[in-house]
């Protein structure tokens, strides 16, 4: 729903303003603190390799990445438009849905800012920046499958960065990354008023 309006196509619905517009945003996400943060862990901890950024946006950590690591970066993302937006920054990209184009073992490291804002259901909007930043009612309706894909692509000593918010329920996620097999870290984090964005860092568990 594109336009704003709502399913039953009624005139409130029809009111409203898009997602984007009332949030004063792109129909892209655009680099915020969220994505500089996970920008700077990735360049501090990565040296070179194959990486996988999910949810590339505007190819902002992904040409980060590439420029001050020297790693070979492809990014996905579920958007026609964001994958446009990569594309022009130079990124390579594939439209797609988390990592389901690749084959096991792919990557060295992978590279998630996913959206994580919990948003009640009646709230949400069809729109290309609630996909951007609506994790459904718990925060973890994109985080949870991709903990249990990313898995899948890591090489055996591969890692995965993934940033999180208090809002998302930091138990819940560590929760599920260990029941999909992985072992989880926390790497860094930042305190703002009415959150706290953290990177974890994940890798296979090892016997």
């Amino acid at each position: 729903m594109t336009d704003g309006g709502d399913a039953d196509g009624s005139e409130a619905g029809r009111d409203r303003p898009r997602l984007a517009d009332s949030r004063d945003l792109d129909t892209v996400y655009q680099p915020a603190e969220d994505s500089r943060l996970l920008a700077e862990v990735a360049v501090d901890r990565i040296d070179g390799g194959l990486v996988c950024e999910v949810g590339v946006g505007s190819g902002y950590v992904a040409r980060r990445v590439a420029d001050e690591t020297g790693a070979c970066v492809v990014g996905t993302d579920v958007t026609s438009e964001a994958c446009r937006q990569a594309h022009k920054a130079g990124v390579e990209v594939i439209c797609a849905n988390l990592v389901d184009p690749f084959h096991g073992d792919a990557f060295d490291a992978v590279l998630f800012n996913p959206p994580y804002l919990p948003t009640p259901p009646e709230i949400e909007w069809d729109d290309p920046m609630e996909r951007a930043l609506s994790g459904g009612e718990d925060g973890r309706a994109v985080v949870d499958p991709f903990l249990g894909s990313v898995g899948r692509v890591l090489a055996p000593e591969g890692v995965a960065y993934l940033l999180v918010s208090t809002l998302t329920g930091l138990d819940a996620v560590r929760e599920r990354a260990t029941a999909a097999g992985l072992a989880v870290e926390r790497v860094r984090s930042e305190s703002y008023p009415f959150e706290e964005l953290v990177v974890l860092e994940l890798g296979i568990q090892k016997d």
